[in-house]
């Protein structure tokens, strides 16, 4: 039995048997199918097809993995991310969608219309998250100065958007 063909012709279909059987694509379980067929190549008997047989290997891996303390760990301890992504806010109507996304565009239209320094040290440290320090080596100036031209640009940013705050 040539293995890397065996490999070569039923990948999809490991994968297909897996992601049916765990509802999602796993290379650990593709791999302990693998790790399985090759060790139990000498155990195959022509009975049924080649395709049957790692049919069975790839389901019984899956099986295995749902019924694993992995899977029912993971299960147990629901990361927070997932918990806010899953949340929905029920009270969001079509009118609240509209005022957020003019707030948004009052808010960039009030950093465009900044002064080019206090725009650029709010870009690199409030939007793209530079600490201080990195943002006075990108700009070549000292902390004192990206510190100070922040707080001048939140002034100026607090005094033109002052009804949304």
């Amino acid at each position: 039995m040539n293995f890397e063909e065996l490999i070569k012709t039923n990948k999809q279909n490991i994968k297909n048997i897996i992601r049916l059987i765990t509802k999602r694509d796993n290379e650990d379980i593709e791999q302990e199918v693998y790790i399985k067929l090759w060790k139990n190549a000498d155990k195959y008997e022509e009975r049924g097809s080649l395709k049957s047989w790692v049919n069975t290997v790839a389901k019984n891996a899956s099986k295995d993995y749902l019924k694993s303390s992995v899977v029912k760990n993971e299960q147990n301890c629901t990361a927070d991310e997932d918990v806010i992504v899953n949340l929905r806010d029920r009270k969001r109507t079509p009118e609240d969608n509209v005022i957020t996304t003019e707030r948004q565009k009052r808010i960039i239209n009030a950093v465009e219309h900044l002064k080019p320094k206090f725009k650029e040290v709010i870009l690199i440290c409030e939007i793209y998250g530079y600490t201080y320090e990195e943002a006075s080596v990108k700009l070549n100036c000292p902390v004192g100065t990206i510190k100070s031209r922040i707080f001048n640009a939140k002034k100026e940013l607090a005094a033109v958007l002052s009804d949304l705050i």
